[in-house]
């Protein structure tokens, strides 16, 4: 069944996301929405990449409103949170799917466990910002390994794919 797929690559500076990481999301989303075809996207980030500064930043807005538009569309997006989905990422898209997957143990949230307690100036609960304690909170759908990941989004892809209208044919 054919989808569109992004992944981010966290060898490379981190998964950041900067003006061309963003204009690519939004492609995807656009493409997807066009297309009608599925997203399926892969996150592994630490977030905006920060030495673009506010160019950088405004990638939060521009993809989140590439997602909106396949929302209207009708067609779904599958969100894989990977070890670590952080930062803008995090704070953009990465919770905006129809179904959020995340893997075991992953670190996903806005800004790292010691940047909070150091903020807020309290201890943070056991486990917080991590799958399982994500999925308890209702933040996240499910949690898949990644060697079951396959099988997991070919089930979900049959399962939400957007069915050929009348007036398609």
């Amino acid at each position: 069944m054919p989808i569109a797929y992004g992944a981010f690559v966290f060898r490379f500076m981190g998964g950041s996301m900067g003006s061309v990481v963003g204009e690519k999301i939004a492609r995807l989303f656009e493409r997807g929405a066009t297309q009608r075809l599925p997203v399926v996207l892969l996150q592994a980030s630490g977030g905006a990449r920060m030495q673009e500064g506010i160019l950088s930043l405004m990638q939060m807005a521009k993809t989140v409103a590439a997602r909106e538009r396949l929302r209207d569309a009708g067609v779904p997006f599958i969100s894989v949170l990977l070890h670590p989905t952080t930062g803008g990422v995090a704070a953009s898209f990465a919770f905006l799917g129809d179904v959020n997957v995340a893997e075991p143990q992953a670190l996903v949230g806005f800004a790292g466990p010691r940047v909070i307690e150091t903020t807020i100036r309290q201890k943070l609960p056991e486990g917080f910002q991590r799958s399982e304690f994500l999925l308890e909170h209702g933040m996240i759908d499910r949690i898949t390994s990644r060697l079951e990941l396959r099988r997991e989004l070919g089930l979900l892809v049959r399962h939400l794919a957007p069915r050929p209208s009348a007036h398609d044919a």
